[in-house]
């Protein structure tokens, strides 16, 4: 796990607005993705970006010890140099063990907004989708990713039955509160976890949808399954229909509507809609709707709500964060034994040769005089010492190799065969047997 690295920033430590900055828009992570992992000098990139988070996840070259790479990445994902501490301020870093379990707790949630939601393990199924379609994945982050995510269906059948929380909920929820009962028409634009989840709870309370998307197939699917109604993305900004709230999670770096399009969308409603926007960078300008008088909810007011249930939604998935220690236990212990099995293989090798050169010399000397059975039998005996012998500190190395670093490890085996070297070989001379008189 030494070669995993982790860098990024999210909610937990800094404004939307900062996340924002980061981001890549949607559209052009593929094929930006191979020039991030020959600036990062990685052998393997994957880049996460949702509605409150951006990370970029790789492994490092040659089976290397990943090293800190905030400045890095800053400088990649800006494109300017960050100032003396900059970086390392605002980005946060893992690596080995403690990259692979931030991403476990990714994942299954955990370190989401709304924790314990589900809707983060498809967006990191869709960031390697993106990654293995750019030929930046390989077997180390393919391994890792398939790990993460089936942490992420266990933790699905862990808890079955109970209703997963969302920030999708917490929207449907604003979006009910600003009815107040009476009946309105609610629009979702984008098809995205968070506008499904909003929509589904929204049908359920018998709110009638509109779906826009840029892709019109995309919205009628959605509008399929809430008993809504679709509309292009084009023809909505020049003719929206009445609505009383707006609910927004597209892609792209830049506004989805623009002052135009929201002085119509004020316009041909009767009270000014709510709008509820999950974009990073956000789907509509802050200021823009400000000046047309439109009430804006972001990703911070949404965010802020959620802190509010995290503590109960821990102590709710304490299994969940068991399971995942347990996993990393397991995995630490398969990857240490896997990494030196070559070379307990040598070592037990060793431990044969010498058996059976010692055997070999014992035979052409003082031994010489056995027949074949007899030489057979100690030839097996021999064999079979060298297994029990050899047992006891391959056990130990197996063990230590789980808790020790890669250096402690090397230098046993470096120690080992200066050991062997140093060693004076076995004379091959014939004693000729004393005579008594």
């Amino acid at each position: 796990m030494h070669q995993i690295g982790v860098v990024g920033l999210s909610y937990r430590h800094v404004g939307v607005e900062e996340v924002a900055r980061f981001a890549l828009p949607r559209a052009e992570i593929p094929a930006r993705l191979p020039a991030l992992r020959a600036l990062l000098k990685s052998a393997e990139i994957l880049y996460v970006g949702t509605c409150n988070r951006v990370e970029v996840l790789y492994a490092a070259a040659d089976g290397c010890a990943a090293g800190d790479c905030r400045a890095e990445v800053f400088r990649i994902l800006t494109g300017r140099e960050p100032q003396p501490g900059e970086a390392a301020r605002i980005l946060r870093a893992w690596t080995g063990e403690a990259a692979v379990e931030h991403l476990f707790l990714l994942a299954c949630g955990l370190d989401s907004a709304q924790t314990g939601e589900h809707e983060i393990a498809a967006q990191l199924r869709g960031a390697w989708d993106d990654s293995r379609a750019a030929e930046t994945c390989g077997p180390v982050l393919d391994r890792l990713m398939g790990e993460a995510l089936g942490m992420a269906r266990r933790v699905r059948r862990m808890t079955a039955g109970v209703r997963s929380p969302s920030l999708g909920d917490l929207a449907a929820d604003r979006v009910l509160q600003h009815l107040g009962g009476r009946p309105g028409r609610v629009a979702l634009l984008g098809v995205s976890p968070m506008t499904r989840r909003c929509a589904g709870v929204l049908s359920e309370a018998r709110v009638p949808l509109l779906i826009v998307n840029r892709t019109l197939e995309a919205a009628d699917e959605l509008a399929g399954n809430v008993a809504g109604e679709a509309m292009p993305l084009d023809r909505f900004r020049i003719e929206p229909p009445p609505l009383d709230a707006l609910v927004l999670a597209t892609g792209g770096g830049e506004p989805v509507l623009d002052a135009a399009a929201l002085a119509r969308l004020k316009g041909s409603a009767g009270l000014a809609p709510l709008i509820i926007d999950f974009g990073v960078p956000p789907n509509v300008d802050p200021a823009t709707a400000q000046r047309a008088g439109l009430a804006r909810v972001g990703m911070s007011d949404l965010i802020e709500a959620a802190q509010g249930r995290r503590l109960a939604q821990l102590v709710r998935l304490a299994p969940v964060r068991h399971a995942i220690d347990e996993r990393l236990t397991h995995l630490r212990s398969e990857l240490a034994t896997r990494a030196i099995g070559p070379r307990l293989a040598d070592l037990r090798g060793a431990f044969e040769q010498i058996a059976a050169e010692e055997v070999a010399r014992a035979l052409r000397q003082e031994l010489r005089t056995l027949d074949e059975r007899q030489r057979g039998q100690l030839v097996r005996l021999a064999s079979t010492v060298a297994h029990r012998l050899a047992h006891l500190p391959l056990a130990g190395l197996r063990a230590a190799a789980v808790h020790a670093s890669q250096d402690v490890v090397d230098a046993f085996f470096d120690a080992a065969q200066r050991g062997r070297m140093r060693a004076e070989p076995a004379t091959d001379e014939v004693q000729e047997p004393k005579r008594h008189s």
